[in-house]
């Protein structure tokens, strides 16, 4: 089914393509300047510092509803084993198999495409099966660092945790702008918070997954005109779910990374930093989330910090 006017309307207002030049691969995470990281530094008052990432463990969030998308398989490959001989030091060793998108992560530009093409106009087919993402993969993000702003759209809306099914809107954005005290800016790394990793941690996985609070397709126009360089927030689907507008799927993840260009990260866990914002009535940081450097991925785990 072909993507509706609706969906081509508000991608030709978001559109990137070109603004950083015929060969960018990184979008717009050339928002984040030195200035900007400079400034975002300049957000740390107590040192405190707030991990961000769920534990990656065999029993995480993936269900099987996404084929290959595995949680952590973890092996000891090497145990106390005496390289060199009887008497000298000894070493462990292990290895993991995963989905690069199964726990806490960043989607690649090259994550999803529509109508063959990737962002800055790239076919889709350069995405292969041997090499991976021929551009745009997850290895071209060398750092990730810059001010983040939690955006507590649940606190704002005075509940533990939205309902599942709610689209989160502009104007629950900017509720939760007016709680924090604070506006989002160029540059900025936004944090959204739903609550909805509160079903995970309380022992359902498959709730967290469906039905799912998650962001309406009318945030990309609004993450657009704060020039806010990525997004992530505390659900496995990251908009909502299942889709406010019928059989259009995924339109939030086609327009933020295809015609955007703009990072986005899912099962991001917000409940210790939503506290302590709360606590301080501060809702600005300096965040360090570095994704892992592998070559031509279409995704990474991460494991985000909080500096406040």
């Amino acid at each position: 089914m072909a993507l509706p006017k609706e969906f081509h309307t508000i991608a030709g207002r978001v559109n990137n393509w070109g603004r950083w030049g015929a060969d960018d691969e990184i979008g717009t995470l050339n928002l984040i300047t030195d200035d900007v990281v400079r400034e975002a530094a300049r957000e740390v008052r107590t040192g405190r510092r707030v991990p961000l990432a769920l534990p990656l463990a065999q029993d995480g969030v993936q269900t099987g509803m996404i084929a290959g998308r595995v949680n952590p398989l973890h092996a000891m490959v090497q145990l106390n084993q005496e390289l060199f001989g009887p008497g000298t030091v000894a070493c462990s060793d292990d290895a993991v198999t995963m989905g690069l998108q199964a726990g806490t992560h960043w989607d690649a530009l090259t994550h999803v495409s529509h109508s063959g093409r990737l962002y800055n106009g790239r076919p889709a087919h350069t995405v292969t099966a041997h090499g991976g993402a021929e551009f745009s993969g997850i290895d071209k993000v060398r750092h990730l660092v810059s001010r983040g702003v939690l955006l507590d759209v649940a606190r704002a809306r005075g509940v533990d945790r939205l309902p599942g099914g709610h689209a989160v809107t502009p104007e629950d954005l900017e509720a939760a702008e007016e709680l924090a005290g604070t506006r989002a800016r160029a540059g900025d790394i936004v944090l959204v918070r739903t609550g909805q990793v509160r079903v995970y941690l309380s022992g359902d996985k498959h709730g967290y997954g469906y039905p799912s609070p998650g962001l309406s397709v009318r945030c990309p126009e609004w993450f657009h005109a704060r020039d806010v360089a990525a997004v992530a927030n505390d659900t496995l689907t990251f908009e909502v779910f299942p889709p406010e507008i019928e059989d259009l799927w995924l339109p939030v993840h086609a327009l933020h990374l295809v015609e955007m260009g703009m990072l986005q990260g899912q099962n991001w866990n917000l409940e210790e930093l939503s506290t302590a914002c709360g606590e301080t009535g501060r809702y600005t940081f300096l965040l360090s989330a570095m994704p892992e450097p592998f070559v031509g991925a279409t995704g990474t785990p991460v494991a985000p910090v909080a500096i406040l």
